[in-house]
């Protein structure tokens, strides 16, 4: 099951949509879902996380806690719904483009995928593009 939660003045607006695309990734990387909570937050929430549990004194988008087991996805994603918005900017995107990347970023780290080398970012990037080109919206 995939749950949004808010601790900021932020909702997403398709919630059903980006649920069952959510679903589809992990589907597509033969994962089966489990629990997995999408926090949407400001920058001052995430920054105490981010201190507090990995000692790093920085801004980020994101911060993923994994509880997967075995081959079923479990796990937090917190998302700083300001830091999506200032790289939506920096990389001329539009929000809702880096937003359905981050939560994709979040899951594919479940799915085993890392982001510390450069080769691994590139393997990220091409994940995430892969999977931002299975979502769609019936209208």
């Amino acid at each position: 099951m995939i749950d949004f939660n808010y601790e900021t003045n932020f909702n997403l607006e398709n919630e059903d949509a980006i649920s069952l695309w959510l679903s589809q990734v992990i589907v597509s990387e033969d994962k089966k879902e489990g629990e997995i909570n999408y926090i949407f937050c400001d920058d001052d929430y995430l920054l105490k996380i981010n201190i507090e549990y990995l000692n790093h004194d920085t801004l980020t988008d994101i911060i993923s806690f994994d509880y997967t087991m075995g081959n079923e996805l479990n796990g937090d994603i917190f998302v700083s719904v300001p830091r999506v918005q200032d790289n939506a900017n920096d990389f001329n995107v539009s929000f809702e483009e880096e937003l359905k990347r981050v939560l994709v970023h979040g899951l594919l780290h479940y799915c085993g995928y890392n982001d510390k080398t450069e080769a691994d970012e590139q393997l990220m990037r091409s994940k995430e593009d892969e999977k931002l080109a299975m979502f769609h919206v019936e209208q």
